[in-house]
């Protein structure tokens, strides 16, 4: 596992390399990314992941404080996964020339659901994957179907504009049926209790939805 710290090394890095699957993460590595990894390592050659807190998708500053990532702890998880070929760590500088806010857009139509309430959360998402794919330049991207709006605004935005295939893969949860998260690691034991709880009783009642006979 070869680990990336500037542009420079990784463009040397993956130059020689054309079928190449990506991981992008913000850092705080759980299964749900490892299930992502061992899926591009499946169907592609070589297969590189990114830690980058990118804070044009932040709306709030305490939430950008308080993102739960520790490269320490990430690159000891990521180590003990088999065949992971590189791990791209980029400063600020390496992805952006600026602090200015996205020049992104996202259509008036799509301005639903969580984008409706993250004020430009998902046109910085937007930007920083035009960034990373253009420096990376992926045969393919994977990404959860747990935040599915999210995959869908991508998968539109960066196949429209690049030769590269997103693939959303499916949502990895614990035995409790809850979804993994990074942003879990900032639940203390009762919190984690309540979201289980809440889980819990979702896929019951979709399953005494299924059983309805009309």
């Amino acid at each position: 596992m070869k680990i990336l710290l500037n542009n420079n090394t990784l463009i040397r890095e993956i130059r020689p390399f054309n079928d190449i699957g990506f991981v992008p993460t913000m850092g705080g590595i759980h299964e749900g990314h490892i299930s992502l990894i061992k899926k591009s390592q499946k169907i592609c050659k070589k297969t590189i992941v990114s830690i980058f807190v990118n804070p044009k998708q932040f709306n709030n500053k305490k939430d950008l404080k308080t993102y739960p990532t520790n490269i320490k702890k990430d690159l000891s998880v990521l180590k003990r996964v088999k065949k992971i070929d590189f791990v791209y760590l980029p400063k600020f500088k390496d992805i952006y020339n600026n602090i200015a806010k996205s020049k992104i857009k996202i259509a008036a139509k799509d301005k639903v659901l969580c984008a409706k309430y993250r004020k430009s959360h998902f046109e910085g998402v937007l930007d920083v994957m035009d960034k990373l794919t253009n420096l990376i330049k992926p045969k393919k991207i994977f990404m959860g179907k747990k935040d599915f709006q999210q995959l869908f605004l991508v998968k539109n935005f960066i196949e429209k504009k690049f030769k590269t295939k997103i693939i959303g893969c499916k949502t990895i949860r614990d035995k409790n049926k809850l979804a993994l998260s990074s942003r879990n690691y900032l639940f203390n034991k009762d919190d984690l209790e309540v979201a289980r709880n809440i889980s819990k009783n979702f896929f019951l009642i979709k399953k005494k939805l299924k059983n309805i006979k009309i």
